[in-house]
């Protein structure tokens, strides 16, 4: 009895994995002696043995056969052996179901394609036969009612061979409880099986390869025997019979499959036909399409069409698609024309523009759109501009002339009751404006300044995206041709900048056109003037024509245009500027030439009228309404620094000064008939005791000699101080100059007008003393003893004491300076007069001094040092007194004379320099 050897090994397996029937190589260790060892194989529990080659106890070949399970063991059972193991395992895959139309390697049992409906006894065509679970995965019929599915899919069907297929229903019928893992799993089967069909033959041949070589093994093998028996050529020899039974068989199986295999290449043929129509679909089609998404305006969908069979068939030969194309082609170049008038169409928004210019791009258009499109809105600003200047003046021909503002009327709105506050602000004419319709000049910068404001920042904008190529390009993406774009706008940048030059030029143009006509050529004033300037604009409408001039600049400026293109734009505001500032004070002397209307000769208590206060007014508000183009905004400068500007200035100060002062001479020599008293009154706070002589001396020109002379007193010590005060705070660095002139003009009138006064009230009362003296033909050398103070010095006391109490009525600080005056005119006579008497008799020499020591001694508080020296020139040419009963009469007689005069010559005392309550 021989040894027993060691149970088989198998230590390995290849492939490892398969469907059913796949071919198979075992490897191990002790796989049996021959052939006849071998006795058992089983793979995965079915017994594989009736396919099984041994090759030598290491290596055995066989086919997978059918099992229930997906994965098992390999074991060899030999007879030397026994039962094996093995170290390996098998992964059985599921079969693939093969369609009896299908190409296949392997013998295909026909009886799992038996379809359950033949039990209807109905017949079907092959054609309809498809697998029974096309997801490849395990089927679990849910509890969904039937019904409850009809109702939910109505006209629907869960049959996958049906037209009204629902995949829906299908998974919920056959797998409603199926794990998500499962279902992914189905999804892959699936696309195997779409792309299993897509491979085709080659697939088939891969898949069969061993199959072939099997077979061609077996022809060889086959071939080679019949050789070596001789009995290949023999007629009917095994090989002949062989060659007509499979010739009869492929005979047969072609009658068989004949008409079904006819259908089924004609369908082919027809499917591929339709992929082939359905494939270019898009390029028949495409011309139509173009039209239709013209006309809808989807020029996106057009330029993505158009690139795709461009690429497709840009380049074909194919001459149906080269007819078709050039078809395409037609209808691109005109839409390239349709974008090209629609982006040069004007007037179009900033985003239009860009919209067509990247159409225009991506069709590929010719020449560079987006700079036509530049110079195209650059014409179009310029006639909008020329348009706007001919639009008004057409309307100023027709009689549309604006009314300019009554500036008169805002200088009655000035309260005279009321003081000028230092520092208070003034209602300037501007604000008032809105009362009245705007002249034509300042209507048309505000419209021409729109025009500019609307239309330039989009320009701007325009060619910074043609400069940087997000004008070409939404994402930004570098290509050949935005390259080339970008870099032709580089190149055009002074052609642009001259552009925005001619621009700004042309506005500036225009408005100094319409306001400064003086600064233009006649050429240029042939071209941008044509308006009316009989009546000049006042400086409230030229305020405001700054503002809105610097409006445009400030919005200019914020699109960072370079500051040299906006300099010209500088330039006409500093012009505007100092025309506002000229305009202005001219228009001030001529309402302050209107002053002396509004002169009302009520007389305050400080004896001046409301005429320095309405001057100051006027003054002040001139300065208020200049606050805003005196002002230096970013990048202008101080007009008053420019020497021209800063003489012109203070000469036209100087002039409204002058004006205000002559206005006030022309007030002093007025007739009586030339002044309108019905609006004349008096103080209602004054006294009944003063209100007649009040209204008795308002038509005296003597009197509005007084209150003039009271007014320039206030001038110089007040009024001119306070406007010295505006005019440095207002930026004139000339004020101290213009206040000088003008408190040197004030002196002159005022002297003018104090010598005219002292001359009306002191020639009567000095011409009235000589008739006097010597009146009942009295001589100085004969003469009785004096008796007392002859009535012809009272006389020139009451007159002196009247002027006193005219000029007290105005204003108790001229009291002095007039009295004073007149006293010396009165001593400087009576000195001339004592002086002509060639001799004195006693009683003459006491009663010339009883006289001239009375008249010195009652106007005592008014005597100045020339006054004093006239009456001691008068006292010496008397004899002097020898006895002391002469001094002592003259005293008793001036005593006499103060007590029976007191009353009259208490107006001469310090005290009545009181001012009277009012």
């Amino acid at each position: 009895m021989s040894r027993a050897r060691q149970p088989p090994l198998v230590t390995g397996i290849s492939p490892n994995e398969g469907a059913p029937w796949t071919k198979v190589t075992i490897r191990g260790e002790n796989l049996g002696t021959g052939p006849n060892d071998l006795i058992g194989l089983s793979i995965c529990g079915h017994n594989c043995l009736l396919t099984a080659e041994w090759m030598s106890a290491s290596k055995i070949v066989c086919r997978v056969g059918p099992a229930k399970d997906d994965k098992g063991e390999i074991i060899v059972t030999t007879k030397s052996g026994g039962r094996g193991t093995s170290t390996v395992s098998f992964k059985l895959l599921k079969p693939e179901r093969i369609g009896i139309l299908d190409q296949s390697a392997v013998w295909v049992d026909e009886l799992n394609y038996y379809d359950m409906r033949t039990d209807r006894n109905k017949g079907i065509s092959p054609l309809s036969l498809r697998p029974a679970n096309p997801l490849g995965i395990e089927i679990d019929k849910g509890k969904v009612p039937l019904k409850d599915l009809e109702n939910m899919f109505p006209n629907m069907s869960g049959d996958f061979t049906s037209e009204n297929f629902s995949a829906t229903w299908y998974l919920i019928e056959n797998h409603s409880s199926t794990s998500f893992d499962q279902l992914r799993l189905a999804v892959g089967n699936l696309k195997k099986q779409a792309s299993k069909k897509n491979e085709g033959s080659l697939a088939y041949v891969k898949g069969g390869l061993s199959t072939f070589f099997e077979a061609q093994d077996a022809l060889a093998a086959i071939h080679q025997k019949l050789e070596s028996d001789g009995t290949e050529k023999v007629e009917g020899s095994m090989t002949q019979r062989l060659e007509n039974v499979l010739n009869r068989a492929s005979e047969t199986a072609d009658t068989l499959f004949q008409e079904v295999l006819g259908r089924k290449d004609k369908a082919d043929s027809t499917r591929n036909a339709l992929n082939v129509l359905q494939r270019f679909k898009f390029l028949f089609n495409l011309p139509l399409n173009i039209e239709r998404n013209i006309q809808k305006g989807d020029y996106d969908v057009v330029i993505n069409d158009y690139e795709k069979a461009k690429s497709l068939f840009g380049n074909t030969e194919v001459p149906v698609f080269k007819k078709v194309y050039s078809e395409v082609e037609t209808r691109i170049e005109a839409l390239r024309k349709l974008l090209l008038d629609k982006l040069l169409e004007t007037p179009s928004t900033l985003h239009d523009q860009k919209r067509y210019i990247r159409y225009l791009s991506d069709l590929h258009a010719p020449g560079d759109p987006a700079w036509q499109c530049i110079i195209a809105q650059h014409k179009w600003i310029l006639q909008l501009m020329q348009n706007c200047k001919e639009d008004f003046i057409k309307e100023q021909k027709v009689g549309g002339v604006g009314l300019e503002l009554d500036r008169s009327s805002a200088l009655n709105r000035i309260s005279l009751s009321a003081p000028v506050k230092r520092g208070g602000s003034f209602q300037t004419p501007k604000d008032d404006s809105c009362r009245y319709k705007s002249p034509q000049q300042v209507r048309f910068v505000v419209k021409l300044s729109e025009v500019v404001i609307s239309q330039l920042p989009n320009f701007w904008k325009l060619w910074i995206s043609y400069v940087n190529g997000s004008l070409f390009s939404e994402t930004g993406e570098k290509s050949g041709q935005v390259e080339k774009l970008k870099k032709n706008a580089r190149q055009r940048q002074n052609d642009f900048k001259g552009m925005i030059e001619e621009v700004t030029r042309r506005l500036v143009q225009l408005v100094r056109g319409a306001l400064l006509p003086s600064s233009l050529t006649e050429q240029q004033l042939r071209q941008y003037g044509g308006w009316d300037t009989k009546t000049p604009l006042s400086g409230a409408w030229l305020t405001q024509v700054i503002h809105t001039v610097r409006l445009s600049h400030e919005s200019l400026s914020a699109l960072e245009i370079p500051n040299d293109l906006l300099q010209v734009i500088q330039d006409l505001l500093q012009d505007l500027r100092v025309h506002c500032l000229l305009t202005t004070l001219q228009h001030t002397e001529e309402d302050v030439k209107r002053l002396a209307e509004k002169e009302d000769w009520v007389v305050d208590n400080e004896g001046i009228t409301s005429l320095p206060a309405q001057f100051e007014q006027c003054m002040v508000q001139m300065l208020q309404s200049l606050k805003e183009p005196m002002e230096c905004k970013h990048g202008e400068i101080n007009i008053l620094n420019l020497d021209v500007v800063q003489d012109k200035a203070c000469e036209q100060c100087v002039s409204i000064m002058k004006v205000f002062i002559k206005c006030l001479e022309q007030l002093s020599t007025k007739a009586d008939g030339d002044i309108d008293t019905s609006h004349l009154s008096v103080d209602l706070a004054s006294p009944d005791l003063f209100k007649g002589i009040q209204e008795d001396f308002s038509s005296k020109p003597e009197q509005r000699l007084l209150i003039i002379l009271s007014n320039c007193q206030y001038l110089e010590r007040h009024t001119f101080l306070n406007l010295a005060e505006h005019l440095e705070k207002n930026g004139f660095t000339t004020a101290e100059k213009i206040i000088r002139v003008s408190i040197e003009a004030l002196r002159h009138l005022d002297e003018y007008l104090f010598e005219t006064y002292i001359e009306k009230k002191s020639d009567p009362i000095v011409g009235s003393l000589e008739p006097g003296i010597y009146a009942g033909y009295f001589d100085w050398k004969d003469c009785l003893p004096p008796t007392g103070v002859r009535s012809y010095l009272k006389d020139a006391l009451v007159s002196i004491i009247s002027v006193h109490a005219e000029v007290f009525t105005v204003s108790k600080e001229l009291v002095p300076r007039v009295l004073s005056k007149i006293i010396e005119a009165v001593a400087e006579e009576m000195s001339r007069l004592m002086q002509c008497v060639s001799s004195f008799s006693k009683n003459g020499a006491l009663q010339a001094r009883l006289e001239i020591c009375a008249l010195r001694d009652a106007i005592d508080p008014y005597l100045t040092s020339e006054s004093r020296a006239s009456f001691k020139q008068a006292l010496e040419a008397l004899p002097q007194l020898q006895s002391g009963a002469d001094k002592k009469l003259l005293e008793e007689q001036l005593n006499k004379f103060k007590s029976s005069m007191k009353l009259q010559l208490n107006c001469f005392k310090p005290a009545s320099f009181q001012p009277v309550k009012r």
